[in-house]
């Protein structure tokens, strides 16, 4: 008798067609199932009917910002499980300031490093895994 791992889904929603192309292109060796959206209401529409186990949100997008994406997941309980990483040029310091009051599990700035960007993936479906 074989235990089956199920594949973790992670989205990504970033307007920026070659920012996704990028993510998609390094997520794909982690063995997941990812989605794309490229505004926040295709994304939030993803989120609801899919319930990844991880999103990757831009802050700057269409129709909804990141922000209000991250706060929406935090406010049901149905989705408490997704791990949220808020990926974006909007500066440092804001970033830092605001994506932990929105309830992001962490941020990160562009331009970044796709090495750092996965093994942050990684950590969080761990972390996510765990509980």
């Amino acid at each position: 008798m074989s235990v089956e791992i199920k594949r973790p889904i992670i989205m990504l929603a970033d307007d920026d067609i070659e920012i996704r192309r990028i993510l998609v292109r390094a997520l794909n060796d982690l063995d997941a199932e990812v989605l794309e959206a490229s505004d926040g209401e295709e994304a939030l529409e993803t989120i609801i009917q899919r319930q990844p186990d991880l999103v990757i949100l831009d802050v700057m997008m269409p129709t909804l910002s990141g922000w209000e994406l991250c706060k929406y997941i935090r406010s049901k309980p149905n989705l408490e499980h997704i791990a949220v990483l808020m990926l974006t040029a909007i500066g440092r310091t804001v970033n830092e300031m605001t994506s932990p009051l929105y309830g992001a599990d962490a941020y990160m700035d562009k331009p970044f490093d796709i090495q750092e960007v996965l093994e942050t993936v990684n950590t969080l479906l761990t972390e996510k895994r765990s509980h």
